[in-house]
């Protein structure tokens, strides 16, 4: 895919995606959504990658979504012909598409705020691993000033992320506020001067996978975001023991063990193209 509106760059085995219209603050767009499902895609099935971080161009991470028609800019993932309106039940916000994808990577996924993220610019983040921000940044789910609901699958995520008091607190206000607030809340790792962020982030991605199984690694970030959903320990006591039996009969756990007895590095070889993707156990809704 050709890429306009997003930047990529592997180095390290970490790919770094970069969302590229600093002229407009990196305000998302419908064609940005789509280059970010597609290079997550490529981290997902790619061996050679084992981390991947978030950041934008310029001064700002994400200013929101693009409200300028020719920036290509648009809440749904739909062609809006005159007097036509698309069927309810097929509606998808394309802010949710991401968030989507980004749960769906198997790869610890990083995200490096360099400066303010707004709308949409903030919720893409929630779904992923670890986020960094810069000092001063402003945040801000803004939808309620609006007129409009939150997205992303929002909903779902800033809950589980900083407790329901403080997402009911930020999203029925939507008042902005500082990044120092957000890392006091549990939204953010920690907070950083603007030139560092991301170089912190990649600190973080070498530290991650310097000595970890890539399979070990898709699989524990599958278990912690899915299991904490059932309804009783027992549940989630029933996916550790298939998983730890078949990460040890199976795919990397089979060295893992004797080279530790042999204090030896152990040989983590298992491509995740032999590892599903989907569980019985995690069953996906139907969505088309």
């Amino acid at each position: 895919m050709d890429y306009q509106d997003i930047k990529t760059e592997l180095s390290e085995n970490i790919l770094t995606i970069t969302l590229n219209r600093p002229d407009r603050l990196n305000a998302f767009t419908l064609r940005m959504k789509d280059e970010m499902v597609d290079a997550l895609a490529e981290a997902d099935s790619n061996d050679d990658i084992r981390a991947v971080i978030v950041t934008g161009a310029g001064k700002v991470f994400c200013a929101g979504m693009e409200m300028e028609p020719e920036g290509g800019g648009h809440l749904f993932g739909y062609d809006d012909a005159e007097g036509m309106e698309p069927p309810l039940e097929t509606i998808r916000d394309s802010g949710g598409e991401l968030s989507l994808a980004i749960y769906n990577c198997r790869k610890p996924v990083i995200a490096a705020i360099n400066g303010a993220a707004v709308g949409v610019g903030i919720t893409m983040t929630l779904p992923m691993d670890i986020r960094l921000v810069a000092t001063n940044s402003k945040i801000g789910f803004v939808f309620t000033q609006r007129g409009v609901t939150p997205e992303a699958c929002s909903s779902w995520f800033l809950p589980r992320v900083v407790g329901i008091q403080k997402a009911l607190e930020w999203v029925i206000s939507g008042d902005i506020f500082m990044a120092e607030e957000g890392e006091k809340a549990g939204l953010f790792h920690s907070v950083h001067d603007k030139d560092e962020v991301v170089e912190v982030a990649r600190c973080i991605a070498r530290k991650l996978i310097a000595k970890s199984s890539p399979v070990a690694v898709a699989l524990a970030k599958q278990m912690l975001w899915r299991n904490p959903n059932f309804s009783h320990p027992a549940e989630a006591h029933v996916v550790e023991s298939k998983m730890i039996y078949w990460s040890n009969e199976f795919w990397d756990g089979k060295d893992g063990f004797t080279a530790f007895l042999e204090k030896r590095p152990p040989r983590f070889d298992t491509s995740l193209a032999d590892v599903p993707k989907q569980f019985d156990f995690w069953e996906a809704p139907p969505i088309k």
